[in-house]
C-alpha cells in the first residue's frame, strides 16, 4: 500500500543532532593539562616505586631515604602549587600571622568556559591519586610496623604526613572551610555521589574565589 503523503511529509523534516552531545561529552573526557597531569602522579607514583623497589635498585639506605624523600617533598610542592590549580581551580595555604595565629586561606576559581578550564577527566584523576595514595602510605606503615623495619619507618610517617595534609586541605578547600572533620567527609561523600549520579547537571553551581581564616 502507498503510503499517505502527510506521513512523508511530517517525517521529512525530523532529524536528530547529536554533534553538541559528542561534543560535550569529548570536552568532559580531554586532557588539557596533560604536563600538569603527568607531574601530578609522577613524583607520588614515583616515590611509592622506589620505595617498594629500593632493594633491586640500590644496596643504601641513606640513597633510597633521600631519594624518596624528594619525591615525596616535589610531590606536595607541585600538587599544592600548580596542579591543583590547573586540574581543579583550588589553592590552599596555612600562614603565620605577626601575632602568632595560624590562618587557613583557600582559593577556588568559578568555573569558566574558556580552552584551559579544567575538565572531569582531570578532576577524576586528581582527586584519585589524591585519595588512594596516602592509603598506600598507611598499608606502609602497618607492614613496616608488624615485620619490625623500624629505619623506613620515620620515611613511611613523612610520606603519610605530607600526601594527608594535601587531601585534607584540598578537601577543605572544596567544603569551602569547614574545620570539622565528619561535617567535611560525610559532605564531601554525599556530593562525590551526587555528582556521579548526575554529572551532567546543567545547574551545578560554580566556585567563587574564597578566602577564609581560620584559628
Amino acid at each position: 500500500p502507498r503510503v499517505p503523503q502527510a506521513l512523508v511529509d511530517d517525517t521529512e523534516d525530523v532529524s536528530l543532532d547529536f554533534c553538541n552531545e559528542e561534543e560535550l561529552a569529548f570536552s568532559k573526557a580531554k586532557i588539557r593539562h596533560p604536563l600538569a597531569t603527568f607531574f601530578h602522579l609522577f613524583f607520588r607514583v614515583s616515590a611509592i616505586v622506589v620505595y617498594v623497589c629500593c632493594d633491586w635498585f640500590s644496596r643504601s639506605f641513606v640513597g633510597c631515604f633521600i631519594t624518596v624523600l624528594l619525591l615525596l617533598a616535589f610531590d606536595f610542592w607541585s600538587v599544592k602549587n600548580v596542579t591543583g590549580r590547573l586540574m581543579v581551580g583550588l589553592r590552599w595555604w596555612n600562614q603565620i600571622d605577626e601575632d602568632g595565629k595560624s590562618h587557613w586561606i583557600f582559593e577556588a576559581r568559578k568555573v569558566s568556559e574558556s580552552p584551559t578550564a579544567a575538565t572531569e577527566a582531570e578532576a577524576r584523576i586528581f582527586w584519585l591519586g589524591l585519595v588512594v595514595c596516602p592509603g598506600i602510605w598507611t598499608a606502609f606503615f602497618f607492614s613496616t610496623l608488624f615485620s619490625l623495619k623500624l629505619k623506613w619507618l620515620a620515611l613511611v610517617i613523612a610520606g603519610i604526613s605530607l600526601q594527608a595534609a594535601n587531601l585534607y586541605g584540598y578537601i577543605l578547600c572544596k567544603m569551602g572551610g569547614e574545620s570539622d572533620i565528619s561535617k567535611v567527609a560525610a559532605s564531601f561523600l554525599s556530593q562525590t555521589v551526587f555528582q556521579t549520579a548526575s554529572p551532567d547537571d546543567p545547574q551545578k553551581p560554580g566556585l567563587d574565589v574564597l578566602e577564609l581564616r581560620q584559628h
